[in-house]
């Protein structure tokens, strides 16, 4: 059996010489997979070129293919994003989009292309709506294909309204926040094993 391979995608506004408080909780994702041997790479999405659109590749430097050809390489994917007004990031929106141009194109058995795969969201924010946001993006990421565990979300918020942020309020020490990504990372590994043995039969998925 080859290693597992897991994509995170941070959704943050923010680019990677700024910091980000999505990137810091899922650190705690990728100290887990490290530990449990799976290869994970994090892209944040702010760093690329990534058009509007709901095909393969938009063209005019469209940087989309190249995330999209980690996306099929990888057996486990997580999706994060902050919370900005209640909802998850336009740049979460925008992946999920990409993400369904892809979704008419089909495997070796005429599956479509994300199945056997398994996928989790995390988010983060000062203010309300978390729950909200995972679930928009849980739901996005089960209609195009992947596969969800138990307990497929990990999430820290703070208190309403403006104030401080998951690595200023030391969010790592909150116990709920933890024990999610605990049950997310575990989870996610153990259910991309089981499909890495016993992938999802051709019958009635073709």
């Amino acid at each position: 059996m080859e290693n597992l391979k897991a994509l995170v995608l941070n959704c943050s506004l923010k680019k990677s010489d700024e910091q980000s408080n999505t990137d810091a909780l899922l650190k705690d994702f990728t100290n887990v997979f490290d530990n449990k041997q799976v290869k994970s790479e994090t892209i944040r999405i702010a760093d690329y070129h990534v058009a509007y659109g709901i095909a393969d590749d938009m063209g005019n430097g469209d940087e989309w293919p190249k995330i999209l050809e980690k996306v099929k390489q990888a057996d486990i994917l997580i999706l994060a994003s902050p919370v900005w007004l209640g909802e998850k990031s336009s740049v979460s929106k925008k992946v999920l989009e990409r993400l369904n141009g892809s979704s008419s194109e089909t495997n070796e058995k005429g599956q479509p292309i994300f199945y056997n795969k398994v996928a989790g969201a995390v988010v983060t924010g000062n203010e309300d709506g978390a729950k909200n946001a995972a679930g928009d993006l849980i739901f996005g990421l089960a209609q195009l294909g992947f596969a969800i565990p138990p307990n497929p979300i990990a999430y820290w918020v703070g208190d309403a309204g403006p104030g401080p942020s998951y690595i200023e309020a030391e969010g790592y020490k909150n116990e709920f926040t933890q024990s999610n990504v605990q049950m997310a990372s575990h989870n996610l590994v153990h259910l991309a094993k089981i499909f890495q043995k016993q992938p999802i039969p051709a019958e009635g998925n073709s």
